[in-house]
């Protein structure tokens, strides 16, 4: 395959011969075998050391043989299939269902989806396809749909783009989320065998129960499933041995929890318990109950609980390999979280892999690698964070204590942040955490604030241009130029960095509304959107004039 390289190291393998007529090889195999009949009497060491290397070349040449048959040394074919702008509209209708990665070889995103990528290929063969478009060289299709960023994933049916791929870019992940693509939204089942196998899934599951097949209730939880089929798992029944197996008597939605999260606080199973089926409010019963009230947060749903309040106990969360261990933390969050909850309390609740979830570990300012017990935070939909400082106990009072204070609204909000600088006189105003509220959100000042990464290549190509910006503006008593490092710094909300730099303006008298900066990275660029958007005419600084010199008088001879 192109691009595959075989690498054969000194000592391992003789370097291949040149390819020998039929002939000749058998007159190499007669030499050899008469060598090895001669007439028995004393050999020199000549001799003994010719035959020992024929021998051992000819072994040499098995091993080779054999090596050569079971595919040593050779690409396996990859599973990811290689569409181009010369084929793309005729292949991709060759697949019901087909999941796309526009790319660029030197996109650094791209090189780590890779592996992944190819991994569920391989497992999702025969069910679902994934290919791959070079946008490097096959621009016109890229054109086509859209492609402004590397890597862009996108679904589709039948031929035609059914929307973007927005799951999770691990294998496990990604093979996750298609198999629940592939086929109808939701699956038929048809004996209690069935029904078992399909509830016994490390997620949860929501079965409807009709007696009706063509009933209004079935067509909205079918509805239902359509629309909700990328998070979560749907089957139906009409059997009428199951509807009685499970005391139903017309029809009814029943929501699973997967058997590994049982637990004595929640009942395993929650029912569908309003009079009428309409597809909006089994829609609603599904999310207000999918989780329970403490899910296991994993990269496949976190960001279903990501943008709630949310506290998160991190710990060594392993289902596979420990699962008594992992439930036994759990059931004490469980414990406080319920009694909580039921005083009428608004949190939401998980757990985590501390080693899944080192980033988020680290966001909160907490040591990944103290020990067995919990480490527990809080972040709002806000984006507010929230650090349990005292260590968990197994009596559940020390997070009784931290939650009690939480909503009493005692506890002190946790900033990531860097030393606020002691000197900022210059151009460009440092921006850390602890200043963002003083610099930034200044209400009489319209403020240019740039989001960097010290390792970003594009950041430091700015930087220059950026500091001739502050230079320039320097006097201006209404405007002021800033960074911040966002990778040492909590960036607040509104504020939204998904990669660097990015650059918003914070208008005077408006900072709950600041603008994402999309134009030129020039001077001038930048000149130009601050006459436009600046509150105030913008006082620059005078640039120094060049002086000309002066014709001598007299010319030299």
């Amino acid at each position: 395959m192109e691009g595959c390289h075989t690498v054969v190291r000194s000592g391992l393998a003789p370097p291949l011969p040149r390819p020998q007529t039929q002939s000749g090889a058998a007159s190499r195999a007669q030499h050899l075998h008469r060598t090895h009949r001669r007439a028995p009497g004393p050999h020199t060491g000549s001799d003994q050391t010719r035959t020992y290397t024929r021998t051992r070349t000819l072994r040499m040449w098995k091993l080779l043989f054999v090596l050569a048959l079971s595919g040593w040394g050779s690409c396996r074919a990859s599973d990811v299939l290689d569409y181009t702008d010369d084929d793309f509209e005729s292949k991709i209708g060759d697949h019901d269902l087909v999941l796309v990665e526009f790319f660029a070889p030197w996109c650094g995103h791209c090189k780590r989806l890779a592996p992944e990528y190819e991994a569920a290929a391989t497992r999702l063969k025969g069910i679902v396809a994934l290919a791959k478009v070079d946008c490097t060289s096959n621009s016109n299709t890229c054109s086509k749909y859209g492609v402004s960023g590397y890597p862009t994933l996108k679904i589709f049916r039948d031929g035609e783009e059914s929307g973007p791929y927005d799951g999770p870019r691990t294998a496990d992940g990604i093979v996750s989320f298609l198999k629940k693509q592939a086929g109808p939204a939701s699956v038929e089942l048809k004996t209690e065998a069935e029904l078992q196998k399909f509830t016994s899934d490390q997620d949860a599951s929501v079965v409807g129960f009709f007696a009706d097949p063509q009933s209004s209730a079935q067509s909205d939880f079918l509805k239902a499933a359509s629309s909700l089929r990328d998070n979560y798992r749907f089957a139906h029944t009409n059997s009428e041995d199951l509807l009685k197996a499970h005391g139903i008597d017309t029809e009814a939605v029943v929501l699973f929890r997967p058997p590994r999260l049982y637990n004595k606080f929640e009942d395993p199973t929650v029912k569908y318990s309003e009079e009428k089926f309409t597809s909006n409010k089994i829609k609603r019963f599904i999310q207000d109950n999918i989780f329970g009230i403490c899910p296991h947060m994993t990269d496949d749903n976190k960001d279903q609980l990501k943008g709630k309040d949310l506290l998160v106990a991190y710990y060594d969360v392993d289902y596979d390999k420990n699962p008594k261990g992992s439930n036994y933390w759990r059931n004490r969050v469980m414990k406080v979280a319920k009694g909580f909850l039921d005083q009428g309390k608004k949190l939401n609740f998980a757990v985590a892999s501390k080693n899944a979830f080192m980033h988020d570990v680290s966001e909160f300012g907490l040591d990944g690698s103290s020990g067995e017990l919990p480490l527990v935070a809080i972040r709002t939909a806000k984006g507010d964070k929230y650090v349990m400082s005292e260590e968990f106990s197994r009596d559940g009072k020390a997070l009784e204590r931290f939650l009690q204070d939480y909503f009493d609204g005692k506890l002190k909000r946790y900033l990531k942040s860097e030393p606020i600088p002691e000197n900022n006189d210059g151009p460009v105003k440092v921006v850390v955490a602890e200043n963002f509220d003083s610099i930034v959100n200044d209400d009489s000042k319209d403020v240019l604030i740039e989001f960097y990464a010290p390792w970003c290549g594009h950041c430091k190509n700015l930087e220059p241009k950026y500091n001739e910006l502050g230079e320039k503006l320097i006097n201006d008593p209404n405007v002021v130029i800033a960074k911040m490092d966002a990778t040492a710094n909590d960036v607040p909300s509104p504020y939204e960095v998904s990669g660097f730099p990015t650059i918003y303006f914070s208008p005077a008298g408006r900072k709950m509304s600041p603008k994402k900066y999309e134009g030129g990275r020039e001077v001038s660029d930048f000149v130009a959107y601050l006459k436009r958007e600046a509150s105030n005419v913008l006082v620059m600084q005078d640039e120094p004039k060049k002086k000309k010199k002066k014709k001598d008088d007299k010319s030299e001879l």
